[in-house]
């Protein structure tokens, strides 16, 4: 059993509030936008650390961590990008790999509205965690916990906290 907190969109800017409400997450997954480098080891020093870049990532961001990101993690595989889209709306490269090999979990950022949902044609969860950051068009910021257990995603909270 494995406790997951899930950010996207922190644009160099993570609230204190959401390190306490990923202080019983065994890792984080970060979605991409981190906005820095330092800010990734910043989370990482906190607790182990997935993540992929994003488009505003810069180079040292990008070096450090992949535009996409395949694992597993108690026994569920997790596909993780930052420009995803949502069923029905993939983008062409997500719908790719959606469509030859379906993760469990198939996690994105980048629209900072927050989405969890299940796609029924590829048989896997969608899960956006909004936007953590400061900058955005989104009038809350946003963060997910779940437990992943033997495969099995339970336990889902969220944090939302004012703009």
């Amino acid at each position: 059993m494995k406790n997951i907190g899930l950010i996207s969109d922190t644009h160099n800017s993570l609230d204190e509030k959401f390190m306490d409400f990923f202080a019983p997450c065994d890792m984080i997954w970060h979605a991409g936008d981190i906005g820095s480098l330092e800010l990734a080891d910043r989370i990482a020093k906190f607790k182990p650390l997935v993540a992929v870049s994003g488009n505003i990532d810069d180079y040292k961001t990008r070096l450090s961590y992949p535009m996409e990101q395949r694992f597993t993690v108690e026994g569920a595989d997790i596909y993780m990008t930052h420009i995803g889209g949502y069923p029905g709306h993939y983008a062409t490269a997500v719908k790719d790999v959606l469509s030859q090999d379906p993760p469990k979990i198939f996690v994105c950022g980048h629209s900072h509205i927050l989405r969890i949902m299940y796609d029924q044609k590829y048989g896997c969860l969608l899960m956006n965690p909004g936007a953590a950051g400061r900058y955005g068009q989104q009038t809350k910021r946003t963060a997910v916990r779940f437990v992943i257990d033997n495969g099995e995603i339970r336990d889902l909270q969220i944090c939302e906290l004012p703009r």
